[in-house]
């Protein structure tokens, strides 16, 4: 027995958990039949980490413990919860879909025996199918599927099971599936197919298989192929038994030969090797003295130095001797192949921009993000991730731009006020879309998510305004932009103003390099030289200055003070920015006395007596006694 003392509830859930995780029957039994058969149901149906004591049970394989907490403790079986899978945490897991993807038959089998549903689903409606697909767990598969488990259940995206198992490389539960008839030409939301993760992952041999059983060469929602997918992700066993394909026309080998010398010019960083497949795909063109299929005139791009596309072999084989040029030709290939829609057309802009920041040529890396930029906010929904990731790049660059070079640095080109500005409006104008869409959408979709991280990073860029030295003009600019954003009123996560961001330490943390530290007094007082409205407060009612005050930060506090904030403002538990605040803090650096009113002093008189005011004082002073 273990030693009988007062303990918390929140002592034991944790103890439940603990011992269920570990699998330590004999001391879990001891702690739960001393319970109650209501605290214990309680102990049980509680959380830790996210998780329930059945589910640490069925996820780290401890048979005894899961037929104990089933049998006599009669925990829930379908309860789902958070777990952890090779970093990455699912969240909703039951634990039959735990134990699925954990590869533990032994508790797979007594859970559909104790009532388990075998359809269950996460909260991205993955199964426990679709669980044990992903790691191979053959055994479990079949076992889920003689007990009645859903071939077709699709996760979030689209993506089946047999997808699932294409991508991962398994090829005995492929050919399991498609023997009991899953659906070789089942298409993901994105119009992706079995044959299209294949083509990702490189299984020749699962692609012959989708083959055999009919699978059809579809595109996708970019327009892709699988034999597009395999030449941009690399992988030339595919490319080269697609291509011998009588079915593959000439142009679809043209393609796909320029696609896979593009990805060997930026992914696999072989020269040679992407001029072989350039010339391969030259000789395609040029097989037919009949019918030549000649490439479309090339525009005349500045982000790539103005480089044309090759015409000829002699103009190919003049690409060695430039390997900057070489570069050049695989932006090139990939966005007049792929399409400026295709993430892999911007990313590749992006990743070579990113080559040249690290050789220390700012020039070359800001023109290709601005191009790779302008791309994507003219091809891509609002807010789409990919974009903010753009904006965060720049100013993370940026920040570091800002810094003194070390002594004999090469990377000496200063950050100008027109590289920040230039940023800052594009992400305003990316912000003000997103608020559109975001009212457009119904409530039940409405995600704050992006619009909250996009807010986030113009947080950012406006801190790096404030100390990119300007001209008079350019101050004027820098103020006329911060109104612009301040006259949208955007709100993110809780309701919260950009004022609200930028008193807040957690502002701070928006990408995995630092760039700018909140609270910030230097964006605070440009906020307010724009318009940020003073007195707005977030969903539980606090203003900046409660924010501030919650990070200490007295200074910022008597500049909000001294814009005019209120200071007596209440949020929803009633206190005021200076009871958050430590005492040492308030009688050291601040004397509310100085920010007190006769107006206040009436207004927390009347809210103190519980006075009834609405209709007996003036209405534009009822919104002002409300506050107190």
């Amino acid at each position: 027995m273990i030693p009988q003392r007062d303990v918390s509830p929140m002592e034991n859930r944790a103890a439940v958990y603990d011992l269920a995780r570990e699998g330590k029957l004999a001391v879990l039994r001891a702690l739960l039949d001393q319970q109650s058969p209501e605290i214990r149901s309680a102990l049980l149906n509680a959380t830790t980490e996210g998780s329930t004591p059945l589910i640490a049970a069925a996820r780290y394989g401890h048979l005894d413990v899961v037929n104990y907490l089933i049998e006599d403790c009669c925990a829930d079986v379908e309860q789902g919860g958070s777990v952890t899978f090779d970093g990455e945490t699912i969240e909703g897991a039951p634990p039959l879909w735990c134990s699925s993807a954990a590869g533990h038959l032994n508790i797979v089998k007594s859970l559909i025996q104790h009532g388990a549903s075998v359809n269950n689903t996460t909260l991205t409606n993955s199964t426990p199918l679709r669980a044990a697909c992903f790691d191979g767990h053959f055994e479990i598969v079949k076992y889920l599927v003689e007990h009645h488990a859903d071939l077709e259940i699709s996760n979030r995206h689209g993506h089946t099971c047999l997808m699932i198992a294409c991508y991962k490389g398994h090829r005995d539960i492929v050919e399991y599936l498609l023997k009991l008839g899953a659906d070789v030409n089942r298409k993901s939301i994105k119009g992706n197919t079995a044959l299209h993760d294949c083509a990702e992952s490189g299984s020749l041999e699962i692609m012959k298989l989708l083959l055999k059983y009919k699978a059809k060469m579809a595109k996708d929602s970019y327009g892709m192929t699988p034999l597009m997918a395999a030449s941009v992700t690399g992988h030339t066993n595919i490319v080269h038994y697609l291509i011998a394909r009588h079915e593959c026309s000439r142009k679809e080998r043209i393609d796909a030969l320029e696609l896979l010398g593009a990805t060997f010019v930026d992914k696999k960083r072989d020269l040679p090797g992407a001029l072989e497949y350039w010339r391969m795909s030259m000789d395609e063109r040029f097989a037919n003295r009949w019918d030549i299929i000649t490439k479309p005139p090339s525009k005349m791009v500045t982000a790539y130095d103005n480089v044309v596309e090759v015409q000829t072999f002699r103009e190919l084989e003049e690409l060695m001797a430039d390997p900057d040029e070489m570069r050049m030709q695989a932006l090139l290939i990939r966005e007049r192949i792929l399409g400026p829609s295709h993430p892999d057309t911007s990313y590749y802009i992006r990743y070579r921009g990113a080559v040249y920041a690290d050789a220390g040529n700012f020039d070359r890396c800001i023109v290709l993000w601005t191009y790779a930029l302008d791309m994507q906010q003219s091809n891509l929904e609002a807010l789409n991730p990919m974009t903010q990731s753009s904006l965060l790049s720049f100013a993370e660059l940026f920040s570091y731009m800002l810094q003194e070079p070390p002594p004999n640095s090469y990377n000496t080109r200063k950050l100008t006020f027109l590289d920040t500005l230039t940023v800052f409006a594009k992400a305003v104008a990316e912000v003000e879309k997103g608020m559109l869409h975001y009212m457009a959408t119904p409530l039940q979709e409405k995600d704050i998510t992006h619009l909250n991280r996009a807010i986030l990073i113009i947080m950012h860029l406006i801190c790096l305004l404030t100390k990119v030295k300007c001209t008079v003009r350019e101050d004027f600019l820098k103020r006329q932009a911060v109104y612009r954003f301040l006259h949208l009123k955007p709100r993110g996560a809780k309701g919260m103003t950009p004022l609200h961001f930028a008193v807040d330490e957690a502002t701070t943390t928006v990408g995995r390099y630092p760039v700018c530290k909140f609270p910030s007094l230097e964006a605070v007082k440009i906020l307010i030289e724009c318009g940020a409205c003073l007195n707005a407060v977030d969903v539980e009612n606090n203003t900046a200055l409660h924010i501030a005050a919650q990070n200490n930060e007295t200074d910022i506090m008597k500049e909000l003070l001294r814009a005019g904030l209120h200071f007596d403002a209440c949020n929803l538990e009633g206190k005021t920015a200076f009871d958050l605040l430590p005492k040492k803090s308030v009688e050291n650096s601040i004397n509310p006395l100085n920010y007190t009113s006769l107006q206040c002093l009436a207004a927390r008189a009347i809210k103190r007596f519980q006075m009834e005011y609405k209709g007996v004082v003036p209405a534009r002073l009822e919104s002002f006694v409300a506050m107190h």
